[in-house]
């Protein structure tokens, strides 16, 4: 039995709404993920930073936390 016009555009919306909805789902995990990620590798560094000698010790940047956040990314994609 096919549905009737009226039945498909709700069956058409409500396809729409749960696309949008996943979407939406999926672009929030990306960001979790990421920040996620910069948390990681800013605990790394600063392990790492704690683990040298003070002579040695350099300042933790915000560019090093991200160029390391985005090896950790690319080595867990891989």
């Amino acid at each position: 039995m096919a549905l009737t016009e009226e039945q498909q555009q709700t069956v058409d919306q409500q396809n729409a709404i749960e696309d949008n909805r996943s979407t939406n789902q999926a672009a929030q995990e990306a960001k979790r993920a990421k920040v996620d990620t910069l948390r990681m590798a800013k605990e790394i560094l600063v392990e790492n930073r704690r683990t040298q000698a003070a002579a040695d010790a350099t300042d933790i940047t915000a560019s090093a936390v991200t160029t390391l956040a985005g090896e950790l990314d690319t080595f867990v994609n891989s």
